[in-house]
């Protein structure tokens, strides 16, 4: 009996989180990487000859329980980690890295997907299996099948050090978020605080058996704070704590782990042959190499700039006028900006919150999703949760038919890293005849209800949502044959236009008057609040666009050249990196790399710049909606049957002309931030 048949017996096969136990992972691990190596050795030992049905089709379908268990683990370990969970990551992470490279530097097996390679022109392949073959010879070439003995070695050792290296950098993260602790016990500290959030700071410190109102790192406790509470210096001191994550010098401290991970990264680009970790990286993504992301980031800039600055010099005579403040501080930026906002278009998120319950923000990132691609979501009790708070659903199409299983876990909690993502519990694919429907889940931290108020959302959350939504549909929409080319396995600056252009929809009276009611009064949001959102979306759009640019560059400057192996200071590099793009003066405390999680413990290194890259793509997607109608049918259709319905089957631009009949437009983002008119 396999590990999947004994423990995934539950509903729609989900994942049977109250069977397991954190010591069941380590030996599930090590039975289905022995698995996983039985189906590679199979494909090894066919005596027939190699073609792509018993090589390319049988190797992508191999280690579908490794896949499985590993998906479960490192979700958890993600969102309800624990000490025990950490140190089995530490164990399965080198074993799963060298199983990693027993495939893609086993020689026979390459030998065989080489045949069928060399022969592609002569098979009569779809469209799908073109590029799984294309995808699946390249992961060999590209991670040293072609290497002499002792450079394949090489690499299994950087592989392995780059795995426990990540997962270390994340665990000094999350225990700098748990460790830290503002406790207030005068009131008037929390001077400027909204209700919601001196009622949340409350309920926290009496779940800690304090007397007072505790602030902490997370983000339902740190934006509030750094956004409205009056007090300068513990803005400060605050803001100097969230800044200053894995940069103590003490036993937390990421310093050494970022120069380690980009030296490494480096050192193994260049084993393979390429000039820096960014050049590797991007031979696969739609911007091709660093030179063309630079390009693209500078471009915006020079764009972008005289916005930001300009923006920038009002809020400092704004805050000067209102204040007398000589010079804006980095702890400054959220509360006078929000106060700026209030002046200009007399609104705030305060304003707003009450509209924006989170069960009436589901129903209506549901609603959306029913009127553009015909889903409906039906929250169900009979399948696992591996937390309380998580939601989970059915979903099913006009038909009735199964569409995808979907989990929702909204709250921050100790156990789980702080902003919001995506991922997948199990994926689609086409086997045997059957469709595998996946099972995707969206996980953030907003504001836990309090014993006065549900669960209220800003309005950045509701977009935030969104966001995540927008992930989701791609997972579950998806339709494509194999595994590795399902959902959100495209090129990764492909991968935000599903997620991005599904914010659009928040800013739409149309959308807005679907879901946005009052929590007492049931009374749909007003027109006039509406028309401030719109009129209020591009406020300092260009301080924004800065912001994410300095970020892509950063990356860049970490991976996109040869230098970080020549850097001791991790601050003094940034510092440099930074220097194009600064308005506020530098908090010597403070450093951003260390604490950069998407880039040295997520998917994002060298690709950090494609949030911005995907902007252009959904600016002009959503013109394309705007001119047809946002719910039009015709228009939903395409963007699911073109877009998300077919995962990295094809060249991402291909796919985006099929749906749009046009290549992107910059232009377009360009004018929705009001950069140009």
């Amino acid at each position: 009996m396999t590990i999947l048949n004994k423990y995934f017996n539950a509903a729609y096969n989900t994942a049977p989180f109250s069977k397991i136990k954190t010591e069941d992972f380590l030996p599930a691990f090590k039975i289905a990487i022995e698995k996983a190596k039985a189906e590679i050795d199979a494909i090894v030992k066919n005596t027939e000859a190699p073609t792509f049905e018993n090589t390319i089709e049988t190797l992508d379908y191999s280690g579908e329980e490794l896949d499985r268990i590993s998906s479960i683990f490192f979700n958890l370990n993600s969102a309800e980690t624990n000490d025990e969970i950490q140190e089995t990551a530490q164990e399965v992470s080198p074993l799963l890295s060298e199983f990693s490279n027993d495939i893609t530097l086993n020689e026979d097996l390459f030998k065989r997907v080489k045949v069928v390679y060399e022969k592609k022109s002569n098979l009569d392949l779809t469209t799908e299996q073109n590029t799984l073959l294309d995808k699946k010879y390249k992961s060999f070439s590209r991670n040293g099948a072609n290497l002499e003995e002792a450079k394949k070695e090489k690499l299994r050792e950087i592989d392995k050090e780059l795995s426990q290296l990540k997962l270390k950098f994340g665990e000094h993260i999350l225990a700098e978020t748990n460790a830290f602790e503002m406790l207030l016990t005068n009131e008037n500290e929390l001077s400027g605080l909204p209700d919601g959030a001196k009622e949340a700071a409350k309920q926290m410190a009496e779940s800690k058996g304090k007397d007072g109102w505790l602030i902490t790192l997370d983000y339902p406790s740190y934006i509030p704070f750094m956004t409205y509470a009056d007090n300068r210096v513990l803005r400060e001191r605050l803001s100097k704590a969230f800044g200053s994550k894995g940069f103590k010098g003490d036993e937390l401290d990421n310093q050494q782990i970022v120069l380690k991970i980009t030296n490494l990264r480096n050192e193994r680009a260049q084993l393979l042959g390429y000039k820096t970790h960014a050049h590797f990286v991007l031979e696969e993504r739609m911007a091709e190499t660093p030179s063309n992301v630079e390009k693209f980031l500078n471009e915006l800039l020079e764009k972008a700039k005289p916005a930001a600055k300009n923006e920038f010099k009002n809020l400092e005579v704004f805050a000067k006028e209102l204040d007398g403040i000589n010079q804006l501080q980095k702890w400054d930026s959220a509360y006078y900006s929000e106060k700026l906002k209030q002046k200009l278009f007399s609104l705030d998120d305060e304003q707003l919150k009450p509209y924006f319950k989170l069960e009436s923000v589901i129903n209506g990132a549901f609603t959306v999703a029913e009127k553009l691609f015909g889903l409906r979501f039906e929250e169900i009790d009979t399948i696992g949760k591996y937390h309380e708070d998580v939601l989970t659903y059915k979903v099913i199409d006009d038909s009735g038919d199964l569409v995808s299983v979907f989990y929702a876990d909204f709250f921050p909690r100790a156990g789980k890293r702080n902003g919001a993502w995506m991922t997948s519990f199990k994926p689609q694919m086409i086997k045997n005849g059957h469709n595998h429907r996946p099972h995707i889940s969206i996980v953030c931290n907003f504001t836990k209800p309090t014993s006065t108020k549900p669960s209220l959302l800003t309005f950045n959350e509701v977009t935030t949502l969104f966001h995540e939504f927008g992930h989701a549909l791609h997972g579950m929409l998806a339709n494509t044959t194999y595994p590795s080319l399902s959902g959100t396995n495209v090129y990764w600056d492909f991968v935000e236009l599903p997620s991005q252009i599904l914010e659009n929809w928040c800013y739409e009276e149309e959308t807005l008057k679907l879901f946005a009611t009052h929590y007492e009064t049931g009374d749909v949001i007003p027109m006039d609040l509406i028309e401030k959102i719109k009129a209020s979306s591009t406020f300092h759009e260009g301080m924004q666009t800065l912001r994410q640019l300095s970020f892509g560059m950063l990356d860049m400057a970490w991976h996109g050249n040869e230098s970080p192996q020549n850097t001791t200071s991790v601050k003094d590099f940034e510092t440099k990196a930074f220097a194009g793009t600064n308005l506020y003066p530098d908090v010597a405390e403070n450093c951003m790399s260390t604490a950069f999680a998407h880039i040295f413990q997520g998917g994002y290194s060298s690709g950090y710049y494609s949030y911005k890259w995907a902007e252009v793509l959904d600016a002009d997607a959503f013109e394309y909606f705007k001119e047809e109608g946002i719910f039009n049918k015709k228009v939903a259709n395409k963007f699911k049957t073109f877009v998300l319905s077919q995962g990295g089957t094809e060249n991402p631009m291909t796919l985006y002309k099929r749906f749009r009949g046009q290549e992107p437009k910059p232009e377009a983002l360009l004018r929705r931030a009001g950069l140009i008119k």
